[in-house]
């Protein structure tokens, strides 16, 4: 019996490779989870240095109680199964009117994982919707194998790398993905995916979480981290990772130093100059 999704949007997501909406956050919560995070922004000056791509979770408990929020783990695990380990987090902020995007890809390209076992929880802080540069999506793309990807390394896009696929995407057949503030989506690993620019009057801001399964290993580094939220951790294949006791805690600050030098490795594999942002 699923604990939060309904029959059909369980089979929405076997077959399409998302759903959504769905709802997780009450008001107060989005505001006082924005307020958190626009606090942490001018704390540090924008960004504190390589956390916006990945592993927040390790540094800000906003980010590791949105990460253990008990309405998102039950959703995903209506999908995923019981046993869930968040592997990552990114966050995709569009400033109005500055021109950054996302274009066609696969979550998959670059990650190192040896399975597609695999979900994104996407949070919005802010409204998501075809003005403010909402995810757009392929339905039934997730059912494809690992499709080739071009970098471009295009500052204005929010990728690591810029990636693109290298097939013709019919943005007929899209779906958007819109959603209110405290809405979420989930989304396979493997569907295709893009979002345009921020048209909007207001930052479009969203925390994406990336859910695994024990049985996932990361294949193209030794001693890759991942932090048991639910269930147990039936393979070992991942360092237990623990989440902070304090904002910028130092314990988890060396954790998260160590953690990001690898995932640098791992994401931008073979290419030249290894850039030092992600």
């Amino acid at each position: 019996m699923s604990k939060s999704l309904n029959e059909q949007e369980v089979e929405q997501y076997k077959q399409d490779g998302y759903v959504c909406p769905i709802d997780v956050l009450s008001p107060d919560q989005v505001a006082t989870y924005r307020r958190r995070f626009e606090a942490y922004e001018q704390k540090h000056n924008g960004w504190y240095e390589l956390s916006k791509g990945q592993k927040l979770y390790l540094l800000q408990t906003w980010v590791s109680e949105l990460a253990s929020n008990p309405k998102i783990l039950d959703a995903v695990e209506d999908v995923m199964g019981p046993n869930l380990m968040v592997w990552g987090s990114s966050l995709f902020i569009k400033e109005p009117g500055q021109g950054t995007y996302v274009s066609w890809h696969q979550d998959s390209t670059y990650w190192g994982l040896s399975k597609p076992k695999v979900l994104t929880a996407w949070i919005a802080l802010s409204p998501a919707t075809a003005v403010s540069g909402c995810m757009k999506m392929i339905p039934g793309t997730h059912k494809w194998d690992q499709v080739k990807h071009t970098d471009t390394l295009d500052e204005k896009n929010l990728l690591t790398r810029g990636q693109k696929v290298v097939v013709d995407v019919n943005e007929d057949e899209s779906i958007l993905a819109k959603l209110l503030p405290g809405q979420m989506s989930l989304h396979d690993v493997r569907i295709v995916h893009s979002s345009d620019p921020n048209a909007s009057d207001d930052r479009r801001i969203g925390v994406a979480i990336r859910y695994i399964t024990p049985d996932v290993e990361q294949v193209n580094a030794e001693n890759d981290s991942a932090w048991l939220v639910r269930g147990e951790d039936t393979h070992g294949n991942f360092i237990h990772e623990t989440p902070p006791a304090s904002d910028m805690d130092p314990a988890a600050l060396a954790e998260h130093e160590r953690i990001l030098k690898l995932r640098q490795g791992v994401l931008y594999r073979n290419v030249d100059g290894n850039p030092a942002h992600i």
